[in-house]
């Protein structure tokens, strides 16, 4: 990978700086797209002076990402929202935006695109989200056959958004809410895991593949809260909530400019979000996954009850 230039659209997110770290070591030459290249300064910090470069990009435009896929040799493709807002929306971002970059790519003369998607999404879901999630997938093989699709289960990591946001809520809320009983499974996998994935799929040149990344262990979504629960030491009381009454929330929720709860997202819940059987996963790519429950505590940790001891 030595003196490669990768290009890492939406390199500034929770996954992106952690694929980019796995690449500055290997020594390629890296670009980060992103719309607000100031917000992404700390990225520089992760490589050799001059190594890692900040790119101004909007995946919306054209001009804007070709530009960005210019003499690469890989592109990772990253970018992706949880709820709408503006000229922000599923469509534009997910869809419309993976066709476009993988149709610049391809013009460009890029050796290999990574696309980073999400598991158990499917153009034919009643989730808006995992609708167009699913239909840039099909986009993407249309424009550029010979990329690789990376679909991560539920990733956590230190900047999560999913463990440290309940975390928090737990300091502070005397309830958790358990959104349809608390049975859908998830299979969560460590963040480092997920870009030693993408960079092995780099290093090997794999082309025209599809991968489901999922940890050693499934949970429920109620037994991830009483995992949060255990390892900050907080008490609280789990209320099964019905599905319908979570959509309520999220009709007004989802009205805020950064919304905690959206209907989309409530739809997204109550389905099942592990690996496939027969899927190639992670020990195809020669990662051996990490536990949550051996991660977890190196970060939740934060959130835990201080007892005075006099």
């Amino acid at each position: 990978m030595k003196n490669k230039v990768v290009a890492v659209l939406g390199g500034s997110g929770f996954l992106g700086r952690y694929i980019v770290q796995e690449f500055a070591r290997s020594g390629a030459l890296i670009r980060v797209g992103c719309r607000h290249p100031e917000e992404a300064l700390f990225l520089k910090t992760q490589g050799e002076v001059g190594q890692i470069q900040l790119q101004a990009c909007n995946i919306r435009d054209d001009e804007s990402v070709k530009s960005f896929v210019e003499n690469a040799d890989i592109v990772i493709n990253l970018v992706g929202i949880m709820y709408q807002t503006g000229q922000q929306t599923f469509t534009k971002v997910h869809a419309a935006g993976a066709e476009r970059v993988a149709r610049l790519a391809k013009q460009a003369g890029v050796r290999q695109l990574i696309h980073i998607s999400a598991l158990g999404v499917a153009s034919d879901s009643d989730s808006y989200y995992s609708q167009t999630k699913g239909l840039a997938e099909q986009l993407v093989r249309q424009q550029f056959p010979e990329a690789v699709m990376i679909k991560p289960s539920l990733v956590f990591g230190p900047e999560d958004k999913f463990f440290n946001r309940f975390g928090e809520m737990a300091m502070y809320s005397p309830i958790l809410p358990i959104f349809g009983g608390g049975n859908t499974r998830y299979q969560p996998v460590y963040v480092k895991d997920v870009a030693e994935a993408v960079f092995q799929v780099a290093e090997q040149e794999i082309k025209g593949q599809a991968f489901e990344l999922g940890g050693p262990e499934v949970f429920t979504y109620k037994e991830m809260m009483q995992l949060i629960l255990a390892e900050t030491g907080r008490k609280c009381l789990m209320v099964p909530t019905p599905v319908f009454l979570g959509k309520m929330v999220g009709v007004f929720a989802q009205m805020l400019p950064k919304p905690p709860l959206t209907v989309d997202q409530m739809k997204l819940l109550s389905k099942d979000n592990i690996v496939q059987d027969g899927a190639k996963k992670l020990g195809d790519l020669g990662v051996a996954p990490h536990s949550l429950r051996e991660i977890l505590p190196t970060y939740i940790h934060r959130f835990k009850s201080q007892k005075v001891i006099i």
